[in-house]
């Protein structure tokens, strides 16, 4: 009887070990590239980001290609949401990083972009996206 119980604690241990989240103690890093300026498109992928950086992972989030219309405050009354809430991750310590080549694709000024927005470089993105344990996701 005693070997069973032994048997049965281990067998709970080892459920539980596999049932418990690892990243409680070291959340790995999100990178989520956007390229899109669907509205919609745009919230999932800015909204996904909040939600993982509220629950501790280092958040980065990388505006590329048409994204880039999403920081400019020329954009300001289509994007008002999408806006307060880049601001708001700013502000509490994500990094929201503009694609320099696309920002002058699109003619977007950087005079234009959120403040806290970073204008991007190999080092900034490139630091971000390879550090160990990133996760990516794109929309």
């Amino acid at each position: 009887m005693k070997h069973l119980y032994q048997a049965l604690l281990v067998c709970i241990l080892i459920a539980g070990s596999i049932v418990m989240p690892t990243f409680a103690d070291d959340p790995d890093p999100l990178f989520i590239n956007l390229t899109t300026d669907d509205a919609h498109r745009a919230r999932m992928g800015i909204m996904f980001g909040k939600n993982q950086f509220e629950r501790g992972h280092p958040l980065t989030i990388f505006l590329n290609d048409r994204a880039v219309f999403v920081g400019s405050s020329a954009n300001a009354e289509r994007f008002a949401q999408h806006q307060q809430v880049l601001t708001e991750l700013v502000n509490t310590g994500a990094t929201v990083i503009v694609c320099p080549m696309c920002k002058q694709h699109y003619g977007v000024k950087e005079d234009d972009l959120l403040p806290g927005l970073q204008l991007g470089n190999p080092e900034l993105t490139g630091g971000a996206l390879f550090t160990s344990g990133t996760q990516t996701l794109t929309w």
